[in-house]
């Protein structure tokens, strides 16, 4: 959410915002109703200091034993007035909040701009890509030659867009989600296991709610309850409504969580193989900071994301996305891409976001510092990393031509000292 002082004192600059994300608001009815609020504001503050001034008046006359009763059924009238424009201000205030949620966030001056991931620009490139004196299979089948990726029951048990993980793939798996929570504490991360079900609030806080409640599992019962869609959700929320110590900023928390998403936006795209599923296994990482860090604090996020990559020895690019492909709650977005030789591109592993006091707005998540200064927060968050994704790297990465995939050397001790995953 974005300040409504900014809204109204930077109005040309909100919409040209809104030109590089090719995005279209209501704009002049937030204007309209933030006037209205305004004067509705004025009035009642008026009327407040009118009654005020005839209390005093009828206090003086019933003193003097003089009669007030005029003055009284006058101020009777002014109580409604009053009512009636605190009911309108309340009103006001639904339909702003309401207007307020639908606006994205303003792209950061360092980013590109463009309509669509045309326009995005690589930073950085990690690590050298494998060479194969074999045409590299795509993981889907590696995974079902080595009977440790099982497509067809997943889809009789529950539907498309699942999986079911065998033997060495189920272990693998669990072997990362324990490597990524090691190297990410060993970095300073506190880890944290949320509730995997969170509120409408929540979801309205980091910015789902109301735009994308499509690409949401909503559970049936007496509570409204959603299937997280990422621990960024649940952790974000862990201060909502609360002042943070200044003091205890940058707060940084790692979490293990499973994630659902309907991805009602992505209709025919990657069906096949782990790349997009309903559900998934991640490690995410959240950050709450000062607003003179919070853009340090996001390289440093980054590169935390990336230290997974380069200790598997998984070559990767680094891109900043285009203000027309970046996420309707960014200032700025890093997207790690690794590559999948299987596939012969390098796909997406991780965004690595900036908020700024975006989300926090949303959730009121303020600091006060020593001098009793308040504000609010920035928030941060990025995968580190889906653990399917990941799972995706390795195969194709670390396939051999008799068909078996090595275990790359930081994930051995986790799996027991295999080395190789081979058919049982």
């Amino acid at each position: 959410m974005l300040s409504r002082e900014y809204l109204r004192e930077h109005t040309d600059d909100y919409r040209d915002a809104l030109k590089r994300r090719g995005a279209t608001v209501n704009l002049d009815r937030f204007l309209d109703l933030e006037a209205e609020r305004r004067r509705t504001i004025a009035s009642v503050e008026s009327l407040k200091a009118r009654r005020n001034t005839a209390s005093q008046e009828i206090a003086s006359l019933k003193k003097n034993k003089q009669d007030a009763s005029a003055q009284i059924e006058a101020m009777k009238k002014v109580g409604d007035e009053i009512r009636q424009l605190d009911e309108r201000l309340a009103q006001i205030e639904t339909d702003l909040r309401a207007v307020e949620l639908e606006f994205p966030n303003v792209p950061d001056a360092s980013v590109p701009v463009g309509p669509d991931d045309s326009a995005n620009r690589v930073e950085r490139t990690w690590g050298e890509k494998p060479r194969f004196d074999f045409p590299p299979a795509a993981h889907w089948d590696i995974g079902e030659a080595l009977g440790i990726l099982d497509f067809e029951r997943a889809t009789k048990i529950t539907g498309t867009r699942f999986t079911v993980l065998l033997g060495a793939a189920a272990h693998l798996s669990r072997a990362l989600a324990s490597f990524m929570l090691d190297s990410h504490t060993k970095r300073g991360y506190r880890e944290i296991l949320t509730p995997f079900m969170v509120n409408a609030d929540s979801l309205t806080g980091t910015g789902q709610l109301p735009k994308f409640e499509e690409d949401l599992f909503k559970l049936q019962g007496e509570k409204a309850y959603y299937l997280i869609p990422t621990a960024e959700v649940p952790v974000t929320n862990l201060y909502r409504d609360e002042i943070l110590d200044a003091a205890t900023l940058t707060q940084s928390f790692c979490s293990y969580s499973p994630c659902f998403r309907a991805e009602a936006g992505a209709a025919g795209r990657d069906t096949r193989g782990l790349i997009r599923q309903h559900q998934f296994e991640k490690v995410e990482l959240v950050k709450f900071t000062m607003p003179d860090r919070s853009w340090e604090e996001h390289e440093r996020l980054t590169h935390d994301a990336e230290a997974i990559l380069q200790a598997l020895n998984l070559a990767y690019r680094v891109v900043t996305l285009s203000s027309g492909d970046m996420g309707f709650t960014s200032a700025k977005t890093y997207d790690i891409e690794v590559w999948l030789p299987g596939q012969d591109t390098y796909r997406e592993i991780s965004s690595c976001s900036n908020f700024l006091d975006f989300q926090a707005r949303r959730a009121n998540i303020r600091y006060k510092t020593a001098d009793k200064k308040t504000g609010f927060v920035h928030t941060l968050n990025g995968s580190g990393l889906p653990l399917g994704r990941t799972l995706v790297a390795v195969l194709e990465n670390y396939q051999q031509k008799d068909g078996s995939v090595l275990v790359p050397e930081p994930l051995r001790p986790y799996m027991g000292g295999m080395e190789r995953i081979t058919r049982a």
